[in-house]
């Protein structure tokens, strides 16, 4: 299996509902480091799995939909805790939209899965993986 990663990072601000989040139920910011690994079993006739370029564009572009804003306040999180686990499975969901409208070229047909994965930290991170 062949796998390309891409990476960025976003800015946000957030808060979570339930006695189990304690403190992290006030509004507070988190940076996290995303990464998006594309992953396929064969490369096109250019010996490519996706295009780079194109990948780091797109994954920019998801993140620039909610990068240094209050996640609370935007209705497509509305009622949603956006957990870190959250926020990869949302990222995959869209990375997914993307390969569907084509705006990774012909190659990326043949992507099997895409996992994302969020660092909060050194010391912390989630990840979300599923097949296409």
């Amino acid at each position: 299996m062949y796998s390309l990663t891409v990476a960025d990072h976003v800015m946000v601000a957030h808060s979570f509902k339930g006695e189990e989040f304690g403190p992290a139920q006030r509004v507070h910011g988190a940076t996290f480091v995303v990464e998006a690994e594309f992953r396929a079993e064969k490369l096109d006739r250019l010996n490519l799995l996706i295009d780079i370029a194109a990948a780091r564009v797109e994954l920019r572009r998801i993140l620039d939909g909610f990068d240094y804003n209050n996640l609370d306040d935007m209705g497509e999180f509305a009622g949603q805790n956006t957990s870190t686990e959250f926020l990869c499975s949302y990222i995959h969901g869209k990375l997914v939209e993307v390969i569907q409208a084509g705006r990774l070229g012909e190659a990326a047909k043949a992507v099997q899965s895409i996992k994302v994965l969020l660092r909060e930290s050194p010391l912390a991170w989630a990840a979300y993986e599923a097949a296409l």
